[in-house]
């Protein structure tokens, strides 16, 4: 594995609630300086929501506002054999994601005096994704074995175009794939194989070379989720810290083969952001890491291979209250720095 030594940094998830790219990213760059991320604007344009950015370029995709089709009616096997070509030849720059479909990504290439240690991409994992889109007869691709294998194909090429990109403003990438669906992982809503699940996981993650983690933000199987090739498991410590203590060997094992943890411990819904303080989050996150901790996991690994994130993205606050949790969230990782080293 490569450096996770962030010693609880702070980054985000990256969903935003403003709609000028500029404005998104002038706060990015105020108070993620050392991890800055892209910023999702989905307020800004449907385009911009997490399933719908990467739809661009899917044989036969139909977009409807924020829901997305496959239409069958058509012939779209000349299109599926591009995509796999390109996936054959590690061809990302065929399927880019676009400016109208990340007005934030290409804003924060143009921020001036950035020299951050690393960057943070992110975009929606294969799951989700199949979990989103539909045929024509309303059922969702990710059962369709043909459909959902061309999905993170198309996934995997779209994150490794973006880990290009960012490679601008800074060699050390991190790219997110973000799975909310994966809360539902084992339910009736949810009917897909451990090993099918891993494997269209493990297509994404196989395309980025540099450091890759997952993102979900709720309860779910974490021994799954740690069983797949990232670096970083990013989790809402917020609302779900103990979920992850159900899993102390597999976390320790990952832990000691310098593997990170991202403590989502900053909440994302208005009344809580305005509620608590860096102290108080402290507090919060000094207990879930305890858990570990009486389960013979080491303060100083888990301090030394953490970053500091909101639980899940910003979009749904008003943009004083996400200007708010970010300055909760710099202020709790300056703190934690201090008293931790």
């Amino acid at each position: 594995m490569k450096d996770t030594g962030f010693s609880l940094l702070p980054t985000m998830i990256g969903s935003m609630p403003y709609k000028d790219a500029g404005e998104a990213c002038s706060v990015i760059a105020r108070f993620l300086k050392d991890i800055p991320c892209w910023p999702q604007l989905p307020n800004r344009s449907p385009k911009e929501g997490m399933a719908v950015q990467v739809g661009d370029g899917f044989p036969g995709i139909v977009e409807k506002g924020n829901d997305l089709l496959i239409d069958e009616t058509t012939d779209h096997s000349g299109a599926l054999e591009q995509l796999y070509m390109a996936y054959l030849e590690n061809d990302s720059d065929k399927f880019p994601i676009t400016e109208e479909y990340a007005s934030g990504l290409y804003e924060l290439l143009k921020q001036p005096d950035l020299s951050p240690l690393a960057v943070k991409g992110q975009l929606i994992g294969p799951i989700s994704w199949g979990l989103s889109v539909k045929d024509n007869s309303g059922k969702v691709i990710l059962y369709n074995e043909i459909l959902s294998d061309a999905a993170a194909k198309l996934i995997r090429l779209k994150a490794g175009w973006q880990e290009k990109i960012l490679s601008q403003i800074s060699k050390n990438t991190i790219i997110f794939i973000d799975e909310p669906a994966m809360t539902s992982y084992g339910s009736a809503f949810f009917s897909l194989p451990k090993e099918r699940v891993i494997a269209l996981l493990q297509e994404v993650l196989d395309g980025i070379s540099g450091l890759k983690g997952i993102h979900c933000c709720g309860n779910t199987d974490w021994s799954l989720i740690l069983s797949t090739g990232i670096d970083i498991l990013n989790f809402d410590a917020y609302n779900f810290a103990e979920s992850l203590t159900l899993y102390p060997s597999e976390v320790k094992a990952f832990l000691d083969r310098n593997g990170a943890i991202a403590w989502g411990i900053i909440p994302t819904d208005e009344t809580n952001i305005q509620k608590e303080t860096v102290a108080s989050l402290k507090d919060r996150l000094e207990e879930a890491m305890a858990t570990f901790t009486r389960k013979g996991i080491a303060i100083k690994q888990l301090v030394e291979h953490g970053l500091l994130t909101p639980s899940c993205g910003l979009a749904g606050v008003k943009e004083e209250v996400a200007v708010l949790a970010l300055e909760l969230l710099t202020g709790l990782s300056r703190e934690m720095r201090r008293v931790y080293g």
